[in-house]
């Protein structure tokens, strides 16, 4: 049983590395049977320890005019719920990518697109903060992506300066 936990750890690293690659290449990478390999991925998938395959891109090179914000939110939970009933909430509108219950000053960390800073203000002002159970919004925008999900989207020229000895 434990090798099997290992081959699905193993799976699991190297396709968050890279989504594409196929059973095959898994098992060749893993020296294991493919069968095996697809017979992991598909109790992975049907479990939903794997929930999706995605592809990150780099927005500033596609839209330059697309807005990312953090939104720190203080709530009220809810009796008998907790935080469940108001992320869920939350959660539902198409804008918000991500919502997770924090720990600190701030009880969830909400994160949102728009189309413009109107876009995500109006979202703040309008939809969010007239949640009965939400105390306070705080807004933070993206200005830049240096790196996400590990990627690092920068591209850096090698620098060809000599060096100057005394």
């Amino acid at each position: 049983m434990k090798e099997t936990n290992k081959l699905k750890l193993d799976i699991l690293e190297l396709l968050e590395e890279d989504a594409r690659r196929t059973h095959g290449l898994l098992s060749t990478m893993l020296n294991v049977p493919e069968e095996e390999v697809r017979e992991a991925v598909a109790e992975l998938e049907q479990d939903r320890v794997i929930v999706k395959y995605a592809t990150v891109v780099n927005e500033s090179k596609v839209n330059d005019e697309k807005v990312t914000a953090l939104i720190e939110v203080q709530i009220t939970p809810e009796r008998g719920r907790g935080f469940e009933g108001i992320a869920e909430r939350i959660y539902l509108y198409p804008q918000v990518k991500a919502v997770f219950l924090m720990s600190g000053a701030y009880d969830l960390l909400v994160e949102v697109e728009g189309v413009n800073l109107k876009d995500v203000a109006s979202f703040v002002s309008d939809k969010l903060s007239p949640i009965e159970s939400v105390l306070s919004t705080k807004t933070h925008f993206i200005l830049k992506k240096y790196k996400q999900n590990g990627i690092i989207f920068e591209e850096h020229e090698e620098d060809r300066r000599l060096m100057i000895s005394p």
